[in-house]
């Protein structure tokens, strides 16, 4: 058969069926890949928001007598101890309207989900939506570990700490996604669980975490379902983590 004979019959069913295989092989090759870029591109905004967010709270602080922006007693709406940083410091990085969904410097990149913890309308409380377009969030993907300026037992974090008594400020946690708290993991989902008595927390969950001495880090969560059921810990921000871990957070 001439090559122009051949070019006018076109390809054979199996040529094209081993085109299309050479092609699904590449592409299942070539998925991973991009995938782990794209997962890599996302902590990078996510590292430099922390960052710009962790100066704008020290700016802050440097003008209020050392105390990180939080909230006074909040026990009817507690998780303002996590949220209300963001209104008291924002100025301080550049925004001056009103809380929105548009506040992209508060918005991680790989918020595209969240389980509600806090309102539990559905088991496993997975909700298809980022946690930053939501207003109990003040529109923002990050917790404060600082926002509790009160001694009371139950206050989270540093509980009205000035900063400048941190013991440990580059293992003490300012700022962090918040999944952190909990912790599961925006960038490494897991499968919830089936069992309604279930929380979807796992142990080691990664999360970007910013600290009191300014720098961010992406780190491993510990959770202990041991703890969680002996002792009540609900989440793993209940408790320093045992040796190993590059975190607490405590201010001791």
């Amino acid at each position: 058969m001439t090559g122009r004979s051949r070019l006018e019959k076109g390809f054979t069913l199996v040529e094209l069926l081993v085109v299309i295989a050479v092609i699904a092989i590449l592409a299942a090759l070539l998925f991973p890949a991009f995938s782990a870029a794209k997962g890599k591109a996302r902590r990078a905004v996510c590292l430099n928001h922390l960052k710009q967010i962790n100066l704008g709270m020290r700016l802050y602080w440097d003008e209020h007598n050392d105390f990180p922006p939080g909230e006074t007693n909040t026990p009817a709406f507690p998780i303002r101890y996590w949220t209300g940083y963001k209104k008291l410091m924002k100025s301080y990085v550049g925004l001056s309207r009103a809380s929105s969904a548009r506040d992209t410097l508060f918005a991680c990149p790989a918020d595209t989900f969240y389980y509600d913890f806090i309102f539990k309308t559905n088991h496993p409380y997975y909700t298809a939506q980022a946690f930053h377009e939501q207003p109990v969030s003040d529109f923002s993907s990050y917790f404060s570990n600082a926002g509790a300026l009160t001694t009371a037992p139950n206050a989270p974090g540093l509980k009205g700490r000035k900063i400048s008594l941190v013991k440990h400020p580059a293992l003490t946690v300012l700022v962090a996604e918040m999944p952190a708290f909990a912790p599961y993991s925006w960038h490494h989902p897991k499968r919830p669980p089936r069992d309604a008595n279930e929380t979807p927390t796992f142990n080691n969950s990664r999360n970007m975490v910013g600290f009191v001495d300014g720098h961010v880090n992406y780190i491993k969560i510990h959770w202990s379902r041991e703890l969680f059921y002996a002792r009540g810990y609900s989440f793993a921000m209940g408790y320093d983590p045992p040796a190993g871990y590059e975190y607490q957070w405590s201010g001791d």
